[in-house]
């Protein structure tokens, strides 16, 4: 989507977070108040919430316990390093017109089964399983949340084109930082 797209939430999770949006717009609105709105595609990277998918893969892998993956794992998501979201949230909020919304997006769309695979990939190479076998055996699905939407993408050219944003990690070098520092974290 781009930042003229309406808001459509489908769960009250992402309807708590379009609320949001709304009560900021308004106060810029109403009172003139110097206001941006920032709205990112999923975030990646050290320290993220444990319950986050990218957290839980790595960790249950490292554990030896099974690596849940919603529904038939064709879920898409884009994902963006989280000090690339920092770095645009500061510009923005410097740089950024009152009033207005910008997306910040990486265009590094994956289907959740490709992520897992990928996660279990790295850690045979920088963690191997003691008995030998392979993380990917750990991938389980389980049934999919309700209200999940079935893709997130947004279209980052607004802040690209006016502010000059872009994303200094791709995915393929930002997981592999992620993972190094789960390893620390869990292993």
């Amino acid at each position: 989507f781009t930042e003229l797209t309406p808001y459509a939430p489908n769960s009250p999770y992402s309807a708590s977070k379009a609320s949001s949006d709304m009560i900021v717009r308004a106060y810029n609105e109403t009172y003139g108040m110097n206001t941006v709105i920032t709205n990112c595609s999923n975030n990646y990277g050290p320290k993220q919430h444990d319950e986050k998918l990218i957290p839980t893969i790595i960790r249950n892998a490292l554990k030896g316990n099974p690596i849940p993956i919603y529904g038939d794992g064709k879920n898409i998501r884009d994902w963006l390093y989280v000090l690339d979201n920092c770095k645009g949230i500061d510009l923005a909020y410097h740089k950024g017109r009152a009033g207005e919304t910008y997306n910040i997006g990486s265009r590094n769309e994956r289907i959740n089964i490709h992520i897992a695979n990928t996660i279990c990939d790295i850690l045979d190479r920088l963690k191997p399983k003691n008995d030998g076998k392979r993380y990917k055996d750990l991938i389980t699905f389980v049934e999919d949340r309700p209200g999940h939407d079935k893709r997130y993408a947004i279209d980052p050219t607004k802040i690209e084109t006016e502010l000059r944003w872009k994303q200094e990690e791709d995915f393929e070098s930002g997981i592999i930082k992620t993972i190094q520092w789960y390893i620390q974290k869990y292993g």
